[in-house]
């Protein structure tokens, strides 16, 4: 279980100001932190209220470099911003994100092809994001066409179903977790899995209880990874254990701080 911590990202208030102040400090606690609760690897998002996306994004690459060795997702609507980064990682990145429109997909599969790069690609094109499960699939059969298509090697796909608001779309939920189980039948080997975790509980009371139960319900159905909250200590113990109660790690006692230190 993948966990991509969440929290550099310029929505939250430390980090858009630090990346307006070009202030290393917020980021690299914030990267540190995240890496010694279990993060494995990290979501960088350098928020809408940056004028010059592309220099903030090569900025933030740098300086999360200094502070950790871990995988980078680069997280932003501008590709150009994505390319940028991608030129300052050090190691095995991943773009975050582009949908199922043919036009996307031409530019960001490549993209991910000539950096060696992974790719998430989301269930939706641009009439929005669907409640079945069957249309879900059928977009995710198209990336994974794209990813033959292209080039991209099937374990460098990451497929996100996209897990809306509980307190809004309740009933999307059982039709997330399906679908998570049919995309491991689209291809041998089969693309992998992510959500944004999060977002299941957004402006719903007891978060983190959502964002855990969910997330041990979404790893049961065949879930590879979370964009999560990478120090909340209860979340990561749910991931460690499930993945004992799964049979994909080998029980030892001290399993929490294994996961944790791995």
């Amino acid at each position: 279980m993948l966990i991509i911590g969440e929290r550099i990202n310029g929505m939250f208030n430390d980090i858009k100001r630090a990346i307006q102040e070009q202030d290393p400090a917020p980021v690299q606690e914030w990267a540190r932190r995240q890496e010694a609760n279990g993060a494995r690897a990290l979501d960088l998002n350098v928020g809408p209220a940056v004028p010059d996306k592309v220099s903030a994004m090569e900025w933030l690459v740098e300086v999360t470099q200094e502070a950790s060795s871990l995988s980078l997702c680069l997280d932003s609507t501008n590709i150009k911003a994505i390319e940028a980064g991608l030129r300052k990682c050090k190691n095995h990145a991943i773009i975050n994100s582009t949908n199922a429109e043919r036009e996307k997909i031409e530019k960001l599969f490549p993209l991910a092809v000539e950096h060696g790069a992974a790719l998430i690609g989301l269930t939706m094109n641009k009439t929005g994001i669907p409640k079945d499960s069957d249309t879900r699939l059928a977009f995710a059969m198209e990336l994974v066409a794209a990813a033959d298509e292209f080039g991209l090697p099937m374990e460098d796909l990451y497929i996100d179903p996209l897990i809306l608001p509980a307190n809004v779309a309740q009933d999307h939920a059982p039709e997330v977790l399906k679908t998570l189980q049919q995309i491991k039948m689209l291809a041998d080997p089969a693309p992998k899995t992510v959500l944004g975790l999060s977002n299941v509980s957004q402006n719903c009371q007891n978060r983190p209880l959502i964002n855990r139960t969910f997330l041990a319900m979404a790893m049961a159905c065949g879930l590879d990874a979370a964009i999560a909250d990478a120090c909340d200590d209860a979340l990561v113990e749910t991931a460690a254990t499930a993945e004992i109660l799964l049979n994909q790690t080998v029980y030892c006692d001290s399993f929490v701080k294994m996961y944790k230190t791995r």
